[in-house]
């Protein structure tokens, strides 16, 4: 399809740069993994000393091939046996059910035996849950969480480099006391480093649910009551890589999958503050931008460049936020043991993630353009003198002087005053010559206490 007659702008506009996800949230991947399931679980049975079942390793091998070596045709015959038919089969109108029928089309020759025990048991509820939980915890190791480490890798850069560069910072939108580019950098990597460390715990708790109809493994105890199935159900569910969910009605209830897309937003809301402070330091100079040879920056004003990639971060992340709140509040309630609606909007978490890494790549092409322009951030301090208010208040605190704070108060509220200011009250002050001598050497690019330590100890967290 010519991508500018999609729908979404996820598979138009941003079609090569949301690409990464197809093997995880389209609807072919998801095929691909229900195929595993169905294909595991037939060579789980078969390791049961209780059922007649029967694979060598050879046809261990041939099954495995179905979703190793899963393609387009594929795909194609799936969902053409759910929607038009197929040999003997009419249509299902059921993608599980599909899915079924194509591991029965294509067992390997000598094991056409296995066919009746495709399935055996199960719910498509079993499945699905599974094959979503292996598709999304493949998305975020694969793709989410190594952008979101790139972001975080071009922090601790831009600290390290810029650990000592001096810069006035503000609070409640108003000039306070200095920091550095690189502390404020730091603490955004610090930030981020701790959010991912939630994703990565979330995605590895992730839990997969096998029990049946409606959670009680009663067809499995019909067929075979002295196997333990809650036991075997864990040996097969951790086998694939997630952990077991031991009470379930039909439906895993996802409340794990909640916990995924709460850790994700709260990485997107760390990028969101920077993307938003960046932003500001730009439109202050504190921040030039590399202009891109033949790049327009507006259709009228020439000389523009403009933080489109800051921008573009921010309105996607936005929208990724937006549609994981959604998700965690779905796919945790349900009618009873289940209703369809769920299955729906899962079929929307492809488009989160990939709000979400559109989101993460532009703002590492936004980092990747900024020089701070640390001209511009001393001149800027040089003129705010009345940020050493605070240094000077709390020195003369430590001399004793209870009307420190008042007194420079006084001075500074409300008024713009020089340096010179400050030093004839300096003259003023009754202090010995040591302390009015610290007074004296107080400038606005000095005063930023260990700022530049603490970007350079980054490392160390």
């Amino acid at each position: 399809m010519n991508p500018l007659y999609a729908v979404s702008p996820l598979d138009g506009r941003y079609a090569g740069r949301t690409e990464p996800l197809r093997e995880y949230a389209s609807e072919a991947a998801l095929m691909r993994a229900r195929v595993r399931v169905e294909v595991e679980y037939l060579v789980a049975l078969a390791d049961l000393d209780a059922t007649p079942l029967e694979l060598d390793d050879s046809a261990r091998g041939r099954l495995r091939d179905l979703y190793e070596e899963f393609d387009e045709d594929d795909a194609d015959l799936i969902k053409r046996i759910e929607t038009e038919g197929y040999r003997d089969y009419s249509a299902t109108n059921h993608d599980v059910k599909a899915v079924e029928y194509f591991v029965r089309e294509n067992l390997p020759e000598g094991a056409e035996s296995a066919a009746s025990w495709i399935h055996f048991a199960l719910t498509s509820e079993d499945v699905n849950n599974l094959a979503y939980r292996l598709l999304v915890r493949g998305a975020v190791e694969s793709v989410l969480l190594p952008e979101l480490r790139a972001v975080r890798d071009a922090l601790g850069d831009l600290a390290r480099e810029y650990a000592d560069v001096p810069m006035l910072a503000r609070t409640h939108g108003q000039p306070a006391t200095p920091t550095t580019f690189g502390r404020e950098m730091a603490v955004f990597a610090s930030r981020l480093g701790r959010a991912i460390g939630r994703v990565k715990d979330a995605r590895d708790g992730l839990q997969g649910k096998l029990a049946g109809a409606s959670g009680t493994y009663a067809a499995h105890v019909a067929a075979y009551p002295d196997v333990e199935w809650p036991a075997f159900a864990r040996e097969f569910v951790e086998r694939l890589g997630l952990e077991r969910a031991p009470l379930t009605t039909q439906v895993n209830p996802c409340d794990d999958l909640a916990e995924l897309f709460d850790a994700l937003r709260g990485a997107n809301n760390v990028l969101l503050d920077l993307d938003r402070d960046a932003w500001r330091y730009v439109s202050d100079r504190y921040l030039g931008q590399e202009a891109a040879e033949g790049e327009t920056g507006s259709s009228t004003m020439p000389h523009k460049v403009n933080p489109i990639d800051f921008e573009n971060s921010e309105g996607n992340l936005s929208k990724a936020n937006s549609d994981l709140v959604f998700l965690g509040d779905y796919v945790t309630s349900s009618r009873l043991q289940r209703d369809l609606s769920d299955s729906t909007v899962k079929r929307n978490v492809g488009a989160a993630f990939a709000y979400c890494l559109l989101g993460y790549v532009k703002l590492q092409a936004g980092l990747g353009k900024v020089v701070p322009n640390e001209q511009v951030m001393r001149e800027d301090l040089e003129s705010t003198p009345e940020i050493i208010g605070e240094a000077v208040q709390t020195i003369l605190r430590r001399e004793g002087h209870t009307d420190a704070y008042e007194r420079v108060k006084d001075l500074t509220r409300g008024r713009r005053v020089t340096l010179e200011d400050f030093r004839d009250l300096f003259e003023e002050l009754d202090v010995d010559e040591a302390t009015r001598e610290e007074l004296l050497n107080l400038t606005p690019a000095g005063y930023t206490g260990v700022a530049g330590e603490m970007a350079g100890s980054l490392d160390e967290e």
